[in-house]
């Protein structure tokens, strides 16, 4: 069985390479491709969302853990089955932390908006919109990835609903709107928002940073990602952050950035990706 470390390291060159692979020979996709791709994801989405249920992402991800613990997982599955009152409750706690401990947000995602529906409170809800956000985003059936975000933002809806200052719920519908719908200046303006009431929020930037990169504003991209480094260098910030200055023409700071990246992840993929980049831009 992977390890909780090894799973965040194929995550992240997973996420890299789908950015890299979303964007033309220059790293920019042209806004009227983006848009046209996500008109066809909003419509895919809505057939998503109508079969992503708890049972399918559950079967997709208990093949990615060890067979005996999700043998324990499957015992309290059928156990809730029957089950009724206090003690479904009790039964999804404890599925959400078997899924949390194997690291699966998708499937503990479904467990936790299954305590907030039967104990409604803005933690509740909050985390339900995380778990499924960081299962929208990792989730190894990409059949379900935009069904997972009618589900984040569902219950990001529904915590703000309860704390409608909550900036935590504001940066995780924005996300979402962004990533996967076809009113992506909905979710900018919520992130905008946020960034305004806290100019430091690493995922508001984050994200801001992304969708200037894929707009082609990689100028502002370097700004976002400068603010998300300076509060938490994470390699993928590093990784952005090249990426956006190697397509302002600034190479001694795209390998510099490169470089960064390499050392943080210390991941044998991203490190021969990274050389290769670094190679083509010595040249």
């Amino acid at each position: 069985m992977l390890k909780p470390k090894q799973y965040i390291l194929i995550g992240l060159v997973a996420i890299l390479m789908v950015v890299l692979y979303s964007l033309d020979i220059k790293g920019l996709v042209k806004p009227k491709e983006n848009r046209g791709m996500q008109a066809t994801a909003s419509a895919d989405g809505q057939a998503a969302s109508a079969v992503v249920t708890a049972k399918s992402v559950s079967d997709v991800a208990k093949q990615m853990i060890n067979v005996n613990l999700a043998a324990d997982i499957e015992k309290i599955e059928n156990q809730l089955k029957g089950a009724s009152g206090d003690e479904v409750l009790k039964l999804n706690e404890e599925l959400a932390k078997k899924w949390d401990d194997v690291n699966q947000p998708a499937p503990a995602g479904f467990a936790y908006e299954a305590i907030a529906e039967a104990q409604p409170s803005y933690e509740h809800w909050l985390i339900a919109g995380d778990r499924f956000t960081d299962g929208y985003q990792n989730f190894r059936d990409t059949t379900a990835t935009l069904g997972l975000v009618n589900k984040a933002i569902d219950a990001y809806n529904k915590a703000l609903q309860l704390n409608p200052n909550s900036l935590e719920a504001k940066t995780g519908l924005g996300v979402a709107y962004v990533t996967g719908t076809q009113n992506p200046m909905q979710g900018i303006q919520l992130l905008l928002g946020v960034v305004k009431e806290d100019p430091k929020n690493v995922k508001a930037n984050m994200s801001l940073g992304l969708f200037s990169m894929k707009s082609g504003q990689f100028d502002k991209a370097v700004n976002r990602f400068k603010t998300v480094i300076a509060e938490k260098p994470t390699p993928e910030a590093w990784f952005y952050l090249a990426t956006s200055y190697e397509n302002l023409g600034m190479k001694p700071e795209a390998i510099l950035a490169y470089q960064k990246s390499k050392e943080l992840a210390a991941d044998p993929s991203l490190s021969d990706f990274v050389d290769r980049k670094i190679k083509e831009l010595n040249k």
